[in-house]
Order: C-alpha cells, then sequence, then structure tokens
C-alpha cells in the first residue's frame, strides 16, 4: 500500500497516508474539532474542495466560515440549494441572484411578481428540506461540447453564452440531486453544511440573510438599503438594455468588435451621472445654502476622480469647487489609534484631527480665512499649506475619505450645509444568472494595479493589507451608506476585461510558499473568463484611469 506524507497546518502535525485519501477522511482521521465544520482546504496554498483525493506530500490547512474563503465556499453553497429549490417549486421560471445587500443576498425572479408571505415560507422550508437532506454535491471534468448539452436540457443560456466565449476542450460542472451549476470556486461536500439562513421578502424578490466570516452565529435581518438597491436596479436595467448583461454577453460583443462603442457609451453614461449629481448640488446651494459636499466610497471606489469630475461639472454650473482631502487632517501618526493587533488603525474615525477640522470648516463656511493643514505620508506629521484659503459666496467644498457620512465627522456643520455623495463600484455584469461578480473583487483588482503602478507595492503587499481594509469598511463606511443624497456606481461594465492585462503579470509574482497565494489563483482564475480589451480607447477623464494610469488628473 503506497502511503503520502502530509503536513497539517492547523495541528503543526505530520501524518502518513494512504495515497486516494480525500480531505474529507484525512480531516476525519486527524480527529480535528473546531466551532465550526471545515468548508474547504488549502492544499500548498491552492484552495480545494474537502472531496480533493491526496496522491502526493503536501501541506493541508482546513478553512471553516470565520476565513474569507470559507465564507465564499458558504456563500455558494448556500446560491447552489436556493437555485434547487427554486427549481423545485417553480420549474423552468427565469431565476436571478442579483446582489449581495447588506450581509446577504437579493434575489428576484425575471418576471419581477411580487412573492407572497406564503411563499416565501414554502421556499425557506424547501432549502431546508434540501439542507436536512445532505446531497452530495459534486464537481465533473467533461468535455466542454458535452456540459453544453447539459446546459441546453436545463435551459441555462447564460452560461452557455460563457463557454461559448472561452474555448477550451474541457470543463467543470457541478452535480447536486438532479440539478447541475457551475460557481466559479469550491463548494462544500453536501448541502449539510449550511448552518444557519433566513429569508425576507423585498422589493419585488427576496433576501437571503446569511452569518458573516466574523459573526458566523449571527444573521442580519436588516435590509434597510433602498437607496442602494435603487442604483442597482438602475444600472441592470441599462446592461440589459446594453446586451450586456452577463459575462459571456460581454465577451461576445468584445469578439465582436464592438469595444470602442461599449467604452464611448459606459464612459457618456458616467457624464450624465456626474452632470446629475452636480444640478442636484447645485440646486441644493440655491435652495438650503448647501456649500460642503462630502464624498464617501470604500477602498478603490473611485472617489477621488469622482471629486475632480464632479468639480468641473460644478465649474459649468457657475460655481467654484474647493477640494479639501480628509487625508490632510490626520492626527501625527505617534497619535493615531491603534488596533487589536497593535497595528496604526488609520481608518478610526479618532485618526482625524475632528476638532481642528471642524474649527477650519466652520470658519471657512463663515468666509474667514484659514491655513488648511497639509498631512506628509513619510514623516507622518502635519505640514502647512503656503497660501491661506478663503471661500466666496460661489464656493462649493468637496471633501472625500471614508468618513464622509458619518454624521460625527461634521457635526459643526448644519445638515442643511451638507451635501452627501456615496461612491461605490457595484459590479452590474454578472457571470451568470446565479453567479453574480463580487463588487470587493472589482475593487481588489481596481486597488492591485494602482498600487503596484503609483504606490511602489506589490500584489502580496495589498492581499495581505485588503482583509484589514475590508474590516474597517465594514465599521466605518457600510453602516453610514444610506445617509447620502445620492449614490453613484463608479463601475464600469467593461473595465475587468481591460484590468485582465494589467493585473495578471502582477498577481503571477506573488509565490506558492504564502497564503496569499490562494487569493491570487482565484483572481486569475476568475480574469480567465474575460476577453481582453485594450485601454487605447478609454478617455483620460475615465475613472479608470485612476488605477491604470493615463489619467489627465493630478493625484
Amino acid at each position: 500500500m503506497e502511503t503520502v506524507k502530509v503536513i497539517c497546518q492547523n495541528t503543526s502535525s505530520v501524518i502518513e497516508v494512504e495515497a486516494g485519501t480525500s480531505l474529507l477522511e484525512l480531516e476525519r482521521k486527524l480527529g480535528i474539532e473546531g466551532k465550526y465544520p471545515f468548508l474547504a482546504a488549502y492544499v500548498n496554498n491552492r484552495i480545494k474542495e474537502l472531496n480533493y483525493k491526496i496522491f502526493k506530500p503536501l501541506a493541508v490547512r482546513f478553512i471553516d466560515i470565520t476565513h474569507f474563503e470559507g465564507y465564499r465556499v458558504y456563500q455558494r453553497t448556500i446560491s447552489f440549494i436556493v437555485h434547487k429549490a427554486v427549481r423545485d417549486l417553480y420549474g423552468d421560471r427565469k431565476f436571478y441572484i442579483r446582489h449581495t445587500v447588506g450581509r446577504g443576498f437579493y434575489c428576484e425572479f425575471a418576471d419581477e411578481k411580487e412573492l407572497s408571505e406564503s411563499e416565501i415560507e414554502t421556499l425557506r422550508t424547501q432549502m431546508q428540506k434540501i439542507i436536512d437532506a445532505r446531497y452530495p454535491i459534486h464537481r465533473h471534468h467533461l468535455l466542454t461540447a458535452d456540459i453544453n448539452g447539459i446546459y441546453e436540457r436545463f435551459g441555462f443560456d447564460d452560461k452557455i453564452a460563457l463557454l461559448n466565449t472561452r474555448p477550451r476542450l474541457y470543463s467543470d460542472i457541478y452535480c447536486m440531486d438532479d440539478i447541475v451549476g457551475y460557481f466559479y470556486g469550491a463548494l462544500t461536500p453536501d448541502t449539510g453544511y449550511i448552518h444557519l439562513f433566513d429569508l425576507r421578502r423585498y422589493f419585488n424578490g427576496f433576501y437571503i440573510a446569511l452569518p458573516t466570516h466574523g459573526e458566523p452565529d449571527k444573521l442580519d435581518l436588516n435590509v434597510d438599503w433602498d437607496k442602494m438597491l435603487d442604483v442597482f436596479h438602475e444600472y441592470h436595467r441599462w446592461v440589459d438594455i446594453m446586451g450586456v448583461p452577463t459575462v459571456g454577453c460581454l465577451n461576445k460583443k468584445v469578439l465582436d468588435g464592438d469595444t470602442s462603442e461599449l467604452i464611448k457609451i459606459a464612459e457618456a453614461f458616467h457624464e450624465k451621472k456626474i452632470a446629475a449629481i452636480a444640478d442636484q448640488i447645485a440646486a441644493a446651494h440655491n435652495e438650503r445654502g448647501t456649500r460642503m459636499v462630502l464624498i464617501s466610497g470604500p477602498s478603490s471606489s473611485g472617489k477621488t476622480t469622482t471629486s475632480k469630475r464632479l468639480g468641473i461639472q460644478l465649474r459649468i454650473l457657475g460655481l467654484d469647487p474647493v477640494l479639501i482631502s480628509l487625508d490632510d487632517y490626520f492626527v501625527d501618526r505617534e497619535h493615531t489609534p491603534k488596533d487589536e493587533n497593535g497595528d496604526y488603525d488609520f481608518e478610526a474615525l479618532e485618526a482625524i484631527d475632528l476638532e481642528l477640522l471642524n474649527s477650519d470648516l466652520k470658519r471657512l463656511i463663515a468666509g474667514e480665512s484659514v491655513e488648511v493643514p497639509r498631512y506628509d505620508f513619510i514623516t507622518g506629521t502635519r505640514q502647512w499649506h503656503e497660501t491661506p484659503l478663503k471661500l466666496t459666496d460661489r464656493s462649493i467644498l468637496i471633501m472625500e475619505g471614508i468618513h464622509g457620512l458619518n454624521p460625527r465627522l461634521t457635526p459643526s456643520i448644519p445638515r442643511d450645509q451638507k451635501f452627501c455623495v456615496y461612491v461605490s463600484c457595484l459590479t452590474s455584469v454578472a457571470m451568470d444568472n446565479l453567479s453574480r461578480i463580487a463588487t470587493s473583487d472589482n475593487r481588489l483588482l481596481r486597488r492591485i494595479t494602482r498600487d503596484y503602478s503609483t504606490r511602489g507595492a506589490n500584489a502580496l503587499a495589498t492581499l495581505q493589507r485588503w482583509a484589514s481594509v475590508r474590516r474597517g469598511e465594514q465599521k466605518h463606511i457600510f453602516p453610514y451608506q444610506e445617509n447620502a443624497d445620492v449614490m453613484f456606481n463608479s463601475s464600469l461594465f467593461y473595465e475587468i476585461s481591460v484590468l485582465r492585462s494589467k493585473v495578471e503579470p502582477i498577481l503571477r509574482e506573488v509565490p506558492d510558499t504564502v497564503p496569499e497565494f490562494g487569493e491570487a489563483k482565484r483572481l486569475l482564475k476568475f480574469l480567465d473568463n474575460f476577453t481582453p480589451i485594450s485601454p487605447d480607447e478609454i478617455p483620460p477623464t475615465s475613472i479608470l484611469r485612476e488605477f491604470i494610469g493615463g489619467s489627465s488628473f493630478k493625484y
């Protein structure tokens, strides 16, 4: 009997197992017990399903829902379960998992017919039956032509469109009882690994409430995200009109030579939306005396370029925009609060000198001349601009930063004098009808590209920092997004196709000896679904230029 040596990183132990042993069998053999069940594992820093079989020496690290990738496995599996439940109850009725809302998913049917409370309860019960049945989930590697035939029988035109635009001899497919699908990442061995979920009616569809990796035993049933959902709906309608609701449709447009037209229309749409926001600000200035625009949004959402483009539109309307960076009001580094790990917490509100900020803002709005600080990121100390700043009656202060929508940032300024804008990268193109593209992935690709080209940081450094960034967003940004007067979606439906050629070589530099290698491989696999687009026709004022270079704005 051939045996294989395995290093288990969870227990810091070495074990000999029979060749062909699955990760699930290895887990049971090791007798590892945790608070939550293991959902997948990293094998030599590559994510693998627990059905994966061992044939050579390797290192294994089992992960549960508290790990970012473990949480993604949980999300994909619940997506498969709701897909089967809908098929069981409604047959071929077309169904979409649209996007993330709060800590769960917003889902709806193509006919947008509202579901009753009894229908929601029936769907919830059916999903629980599927979970209790512990249906095995298997991944099969088959000829792409055979998979196309399977998808045709199920009416999965969206999945066929993607397969047809990324030709390859073999592809993967998942099977669960009488349903098939593909979810672009690892799933659990069976449906019984889902321990917590709930459903709520919401808009024309329903909300699937899920736990998070940070709070695995808690459901957030608050779905008060109406403004965000309105933006999502607007962009979904728009990409449908454009004929690019899924990556397969987008790829076909690119292959058909329609790239130039797509770029022009997407950029024109952005300009139109920014101009409309400027109109609202001008109206607020005239009607209620608004003097200040606060722009907030998560990392790499395009806040800076949005601020600059908004400033241009305000000038067209006869106003005088004055841009101030919230970063300039950082306290000296030695006074910066620290997180639970003892690292500087630059995302904390207390990292801002709130007293000085509010004093300066009050004086500026009152018409006084103010010496505005300038933060030196190299020395970590405050410097001062040589020329004092003074506003006129036509002046509009524009200040962007992650805390912009937090009422605690500017308590000294009356609400009527503030106009709040929330900027995010709400990816509207989906992989297929049941597999959304996470907005965080879109932003991460932007940030990796920008950090590498302008900040001297490689992909490894950005990936190492990303978990902390995401925690900061959850704490300091997302809870306040509905405070916005208006929301702007900075995503461009063609942008991942452009980012692909930029970010792929950067991601390939991540060595396979570090834990972040698995995330780099996941992103590379994800990018492989997109037909590349050249950046040549992207205008110099595009938000995308903030990340890929070539912008006419100074940052």
